[in-house]
């Protein structure tokens, strides 16, 4: 897309999903303030937009909400479709032009992109890359679908010359991919797949899809760009073949065959440098999990493949201090400590969960279905030291292998306080209570950032 601020003013722009994480208000308060009409149509009703409307209020929007009406997607000189929103919708096939707010940003800057995707992951890293960036440069960005839609900080890029250098990592969702396919945008300087799992099968046909999707992130870079992937994901393979770029990987281990990038040994990273391999972070690192460590890992080669000194990411690293909804530490009460990992919306990420602590656990899991197998928690779910399940289509699973493998549980409760009250019963001082739901939060909850706020709620209200 051929796309600068002087086309905006008098523009028609239809925002296509207004949703809840941020992206489509500030679409339509970048289209807003530069002088464009700007429409909101979303299916869901006012009331559950009302504080995302409510941001908006200083603007001269027209909402159309409840419905989707053919003429404002027929009359738009342009639509921005929220991630969320189906491809597929027939609506969209009445717009002369769709882009989303991540094809427009990348439009109209030429900063260096760090472009992060992946099933899991993904989040920590690209926070992690920008925790150590803030510390290496004057300025540096942060965006995507870490709910922070990088149209909010276009502005400021594009008023200060000085800043069209400054680095930009973005989150991207296989979705978000999915909407720049083709648009000849997507060139990062760094691209980063940390690992492709089961995920998101109840809106794809099947894997082969969702990991079309994802290869986009790195289709459109040239040989002088840096591609980098987990050695040890066996979809590595097919996207080693087919990038332009500089490959380099992460390991969790050491590989007989030397490569570019590096590996871990046990929670140390080490990055194969040109000469001799040099150690990134050592083992004191501040966030549990060995898969964080390889998080950091990632996080490690990308900084030093951008330039970074390793000085620098060294000392940065380790103090890294993790992000909401992520084995997140929130509160110790009578000497039993609770971590809010909602973010786990897979069973793999559940199963990292409950082998990332020594201590005895009392897991919280259960929620929505999303067509996954959650065959991998078969043999770990009798480790933790009591089970509490939250209701949901996707705990007949769980239960079913519970019974299988006669694993007792508790639930499924209907709300999270009582799961969290009755976990908080079950452990002793010393121990860890931990929710991480391998599953969905739709239902009863608004989404994984909803549930993940409502355990902190309920952790903070018990005696102590």
């Amino acid at each position: 897309m051929n796309f600068s601020i002087s086309q905006v003013p008098g523009m028609k722009v239809t925002i296509m999903g207004l949703g809840l994480h941020g992206g489509g208000a500030a679409s339509a308060a970048f289209f807003a303030e530069h002088g464009a009409e700007v429409t909101v149509t979303d299916l869901q009703e006012r009331g559950a937009l009302k504080n995302t409307i409510a941001q908006l209020h200083e603007y001269p929007i027209t909402y159309v909400l409840g419905e989707h009406r053919n003429r404002d997607f027929e009359k738009a000189d342009l639509v921005i479709k929220n991630p969320a929103v189906p491809s597929t919708s027939p609506f969209l096939r009445l717009a002369p032009v769709v882009e989303s707010d991540i094809s427009v940003f990348l439009s109209l800057v030429n900063n260096p992109v760090i472009a992060i995707t992946g099933s899991k992951g993904k989040s920590t890293v690209a926070s992690a890359v920008q925790f150590v960036l803030e510390k290496a440069y004057s300025k540096s960005y942060l965006g995507g679908n870490i709910t922070v839609s990088p149209l909010l900080f276009v502005d400021e890029i594009l008023k200060e010359t000085e800043k069209h250098s400054a680095p930009v990592v973005l989150e991207l969702s296989s979705w978000q991919l999915a909407d720049l396919r083709g648009k000849e945008v997507c060139k990062p300087k760094i691209s980063v797949i940390t690992n492709i799992l089961p995920d998101h099968q109840n809106r794809y046909s099947g894997m082969d899809d969702y990991i079309e999707d994802k290869k986009v992130i790195y289709q459109e870079q040239g040989k002088e760009d840096t591609a980098v992937f987990n050695y040890d994901d066996p979809y590595t393979r097919i996207f080693e073949i087919e990038a332009k770029a500089e490959i380099n990987y992460f390991s969790s281990l050491k590989k007989e065959i030397p490569f570019k990038g590096g590996w871990l040994e046990n929670r140390r990273g080490i990055i194969n440098e040109s000469t001799k391999p040099a150690e990134c972070f050592a083992d004191d690192l501040k966030i549990p999990g060995r898969h964080n460590a390889l998080n950091l890992l990632c996080s490690g080669i990308i900084l030093n493949r951008f330039g970074v000194p390793l000085s620098i990411i060294r000392e940065q690293l380790p103090r890294f201090p993790g992000i909401s909804h992520r084995l997140e530490f929130t509160a110790e009460k009578r000497g039993v400590l609770f971590y809010n990992d909602s973010a786990a919306t897979i069973p793999h990420a559940s199963y990292n969960a409950i082998h990332s602590f020594s201590d005895p656990i009392h897991l919280i899991l259960g929620g929505t279905d999303k067509e996954l197998d959650f065959s991998i928690l078969e043999e770990s779910l009798s480790i933790p030291a009591s089970l509490h399940l939250l209701e949901g289509s996707a705990t007949k699973k769980i239960i079913s292998i519970c019974m299988e493998k006669d694993i007792p549980f508790n639930g499924p409760y209907p709300d999270i306080e009582s799961a969290v009250k009755e976990a908080y019963l079950s452990a002793r001082a010393g121990e860890i209570v931990v929710m991480s739901p391998g599953c969905a939060s739709f239902g009863m909850f608004k989404n994984e950032f909803h549930r993940g706020d409502r355990f902190k709620e309920s952790v903070l209200k018990l005696a102590p």
